[in-house]
């Protein structure tokens, strides 16, 4: 009777509205009216050919109490028979408990324990899906008149500064029970700034690189343009792991889940299930690129007024990858707004294996691909895991009964906890851990990255070449030279200036945080090396290399192009600052020691271009230099270079 009556409103709605006509066109366009207007008539057949079904008449029971007894008891002899046949005495016995609280029962942990949850969204056929009936542009807009671009990073007395992740809760406690260590009213240690490239980005305090400088634009110097990097938002793991592992783990705890029980803290893991995906952005990631595009509008908004005196608009550029493109995205809709289109061109290179691609420059770097030069990191991370976790997995193993724990488990519960944060918005596997431990785990993450992808990896400063060659082609304003293609420059996009423009104020480039370590250890920003080789069986004091201050999910380098006309600085001037901290430019042959981390244009590049010239990729990418790296400690670089051969001359 309910769907009758509505029926009937909206048709007599309808008949009294016939003089809408312009309403209807714009909300609802006629171009698909045939097969919607099929589509209704069939739900509405549907409905009206449904006949209405009289309730079969009830008749009172008659049951004695007698009845009832003997269907009582046979009922319940019944059950106690089936149990008995189907698993015996065990199912009127109880599992004996090994808890010293009292109050932890032990049970076998839930057979779904470990498994992976999918969710898939959206559907890939939804039923109700009519997109000509749904358009997003209806009219009636309204006024548009636009304003002034911002210029906040020149105008505004502070700097704004990113902190926290608004969408993400942190544990109450850390550690384990009757060990909590409590946060206190003014203490600074944050979690979330002890996960190393799974940390989310923040503002790296004043200071941080050695300068005591801030971001914004130095006295008597205007901004005139920007060469932006940054870093994908926060994914998923990736479908590969060289130490721990999230998905592996799981997988093994679910393979025997029958035979395992948790109690105390792990708890919770008798029905946990695997929740992540694989590779691609998390909300939270999209979240992090989207804020992170307004507020580079906001900062550097009026480097757009240089694209319309010139009637062009920008190209930024990312690559194939999902996680890499939708950061790029996202990043533009914060920037520009919805809809972008008409605004920037947005240029998308192939990560696949034999493209080059400055990007993503493993894919033509043979030994950056071949694990016993490329994976160094590895043993050192395993090294130190032994030590920051050897009583940790002993407290962890104590509460978990049918299923020893190796020191790797215990080091992909420490992974579990920021993935499943930055993915779910919480994780139970964060107050596993202590801060001490917290801590380890994250300078084990500054190991892995400082041999695999940074000064202690032989194969970092090839990689980052190629993007240095094309930054210094933007600075000069000249196309690089046909016989100069010599790192992972594409030269089929590089020698286009459709594709690659020469000429803008502002470049937005999008990468993986490899490729941002790569491109610093490239430019040689020595302070960022200063206390290295890192050692794996302690954590040095005052560390200049830090994962999470250098490439967190998120990460973004502002390459700042300055002019300035101060007796003691003038001309143009270049600034590197990662996450909103300057950084020293004094390990670049001729750049000063000067305080707001200013070099001449002219002096970076004719350093760099001596750099490069040094730099081989045919020996660094294909070199026989294994057995002189080999595994351990024994053979160690600061710089990011390979062992060079005796013969080579240019060392």
């Amino acid at each position: 009777m309910d769907v009758e009556r509505g029926q009937y409103a909206n048709s007599t709605y309808d008949d009294e509205h016939t003089d809408a006509g312009a309403e209807h066109e714009a909300l609802l366009p006629t171009c698909n009216s045939n097969n919607n207007n099929n589509n209704n008539n069939n739900d509405k057949a549907a409905i009206d050919s449904t006949p209405l079904k009289r309730l079969p008449t009830l008749t009172q029971p008659k049951f004695t109490i007698l009845h009832l007894l003997v269907a009582f008891t046979v009922g319940i002899s019944g059950c106690v028979l089936a149990q008995y046949v189907l698993c015996g005495p065990s199912c009127f016995g109880m599992k004996e408990s090994t808890s010293t609280s009292g109050t932890d029962a032990f049970a076998l942990a839930n057979p779904d324990a470990g498994s992976t949850q999918i969710h898939a969204f959206p559907p890939p056929s939804p039923t109700n899906a009519f997109p000509s009936l749904f358009p997003t542009n209806v009219g009636y807009a309204g006024g548009t008149p636009t304003g002034a671009e911002p210029a906040l990073i020149a105008t505004a007395p502070q700097y704004p500064i990113h902190t926290g992740a608004a969408q993400l809760v942190k544990p109450e406690t850390l550690g384990d029970k009757g060990n909590d260590k409590k946060k206190e009213k003014g203490d600074s240690w944050d979690l979330f700034k002890h996960w190393g490239n799974l940390a989310p980005w923040y503002s790296n305090e004043r200071g941080t690189f050695g300068l005591d400088s801030g971001p914004g634009t130095p006295d008597t110097c205007r901004v005139t343009g920007l060469h932006f990097l940054h870093r994908h938002g926060a994914r998923y793991p990736t479908a590969w792991a060289s130490f721990g592992g999230p998905a592996d783990f799981a997988g093994r705890l679910h393979k025997v889940a029958d035979d395992w029980t948790a109690k105390g803290n792990l708890a919770f893991m008798n029905d946990w299930t695997y929740k992540l995906g694989e590779e691609l952005l998390t909300p939270f990631g999209r979240q992090q690129l989207y804020d992170l595009g307004i507020s580079m509008r906001l900062k550097y908004g009026f480097l757009l007024k240089n694209f319309t005196e010139t009637n062009t608009i920008p190209v930024f550029r990312t690559e194939s990858q999902d996680r890499m493109l939708h950061s790029a995205l996202n990043f533009a809709i914060g920037f520009f707004g919805y809809p972008f289109e008409g605004q920037y061109q947005q240029s998308i290179t192939i990560e696949a294996d034999g493209f080059n691609n400055t990007l993503a420059p493993y894919d033509t770097c043979h030994n950056a691909r071949h694990r016993p030069i490329s994976d160094r990191g590895k043993w050192y991370v395993e090294q130190w895991a032994n030590i920051y976790l050897n009583d940790t997995r002993e407290r962890l193993q104590s509460q978990l009964e049918g299923y020893d724990l190796s020191v790797e488990d215990v080091y992909t519960m420490q992974q579990m906890c920021a993935y499943e944060t930055v993915a779910i918005g919480y994780s139970k596997f964060c107050e596993l851990f202590t801060q001490s431990e917290w801590e380890g785990f994250d300078y084990s993450l500054d190991l892995y990255f400082w041999y695999n992808s940074a000064f202690g990896s032989p194969v970092a400063r090839v990689q980052g070449a190629g993007w240095v060659q094309e930054f210094i082609a933007r600075l000069e304003h000249k196309p690089i030279a046909p016989h100069e293609h010599r790192f992972s420059t594409n030269s089929t996009l590089d020698d286009s200036e459709i594709t690659f423009p020469l000429n803008q104020s502002l470049y937005v480039d999008a990468t993986h945080e490899v490729v941002v370590l790569n491109i610093l250890t490239a430019l040689n920003l020595s302070s960022l090396a200063a206390n290295g080789p890192l050692p794996y069986d302690h954590i040095p004091e005052n560390q200049s290399f830090k994962v999470s201050q250098l490439a967190p999910f998120a990460t973004n380098i502002q390459f700042q192009i300055l002019e300035c006309s101060s007796p003691s600085i003038s001309g143009e001037q270049v600034r590197i600052i990662v996450n909103d901290a300057p950084v020293p430019l004094t390990g670049i042959r001729g750049c000063p020691s000067q305080a707001d981390g200013l070099c001449p244009v002219d002096t970076f590049v004719k350093a760099q271009k001596e750099i490069l010239e040094k730099t081989s990729w045919e020996w660094d990418c294909f070199g026989d230099y294994e057995n002189v790296v080999g595994v351990g400690d024994e053979w160690e670089t600061v710089t990011g270079d390979a062992p060079r051969p005796e013969s080579d001359s240019r060392i």
